[in-house]
């Protein structure tokens, strides 16, 4: 059972201390033109100071790592989205965990090392679109006791509007088992956790050894050219 003074805040709704911000083609702790913004009390993704995307990918990180966790946050879409950035990054961003630390991601790596809790809303009207789906940049995970190959997995959650506030939560074990809620159902579960895998790319081979168990990693609020705010963000280790 959950019990209140087990939960901590990791955001003080002021400002960003704690977070460490990380861009494509920027040092870590640049948070160029404003990127991560703290907007009445959320963390927000604001392209305001933007001229173009320019594929900076970027994460905040908070300040320390964690294992066996269970994360909560609300998050909901804004309607900026930049015409350069990719046609897939319409409406999506998403929470990393278990990543590398910041300050070990390189200046040009485009994505770091992690697994992620993919947040998605509607495209099109009518059309399937869940959230609380699974990528994994630079990892694997197993599937029914298997590698499953696939980058991204999609959770069994319904499909909400892009500006509908989401209750999204991330259940980790150390290396063992991973649950994603959606609105307090369990939307997906999967095991192992690890190093591995493609698409992360740019990165230090001495950081990604195959195979390794994650057992352990940062946590990373994600900017890829759509707007998204992110609130009550609240953890309690396991």
């Amino acid at each position: 059972m959950d019990r209140n003074e087990n939960w901590i805040s990791i955001f003080n709704g002021e400002n960003l201390d704690g977070w460490v911000p990380k861009l494509f083609h920027h040092e870590v702790g640049d948070n160029y033109q404003n990127t991560f913004r703290v907007i009445d009390g959320t963390i927000a993704v604001d392209y305001s100071d933007y001229d173009e995307f320019g594929t900076r990918y970027g994460h905040l990180f908070y300040k320390k790592p964690f294992s066996s966790f269970h994360l909560k946050w609300e998050y909901r879409f804004t309607d900026q989205w930049l015409k350069d950035a990719p046609d897939y990054t319409y409406r999506n961003s998403g929470v990393m965990f278990h990543s590398q630390a910041p300050e070990t991601i390189l200046k040009e790596q485009d994505w770091p090392i992690s697994v992620e809790y993919q947040m998605l809303a509607e495209e099109n009207e009518g059309e399937n679109r869940p959230t609380g789906n699974m990528c994994s940049p630079g990892t694997d995970i197993k599937l029914n006791g298997k590698i499953d190959p696939r980058h991204c997995i999609n959770s069994s959650s319904e499909t909400f509007k892009w500006n509908e506030w989401v209750k999204a939560e991330l259940i980790v074990y150390a290396d063992s088992i991973v649950h994603h809620l959606v609105n307090g159902d369990t939307v997906l579960t999967y095991t192992s956790p690890q190093i591995g895998g493609g698409v992360a790319n740019g990165f230090d081979p001495k950081v990604k050894i195959d195979g390794k168990p994650l057992t352990s990693g940062y946590i990373g609020l994600q900017s890829e050219g759509q707007g998204v705010i992110f609130k009550d963000l609240m953890i309690r280790e396991l």
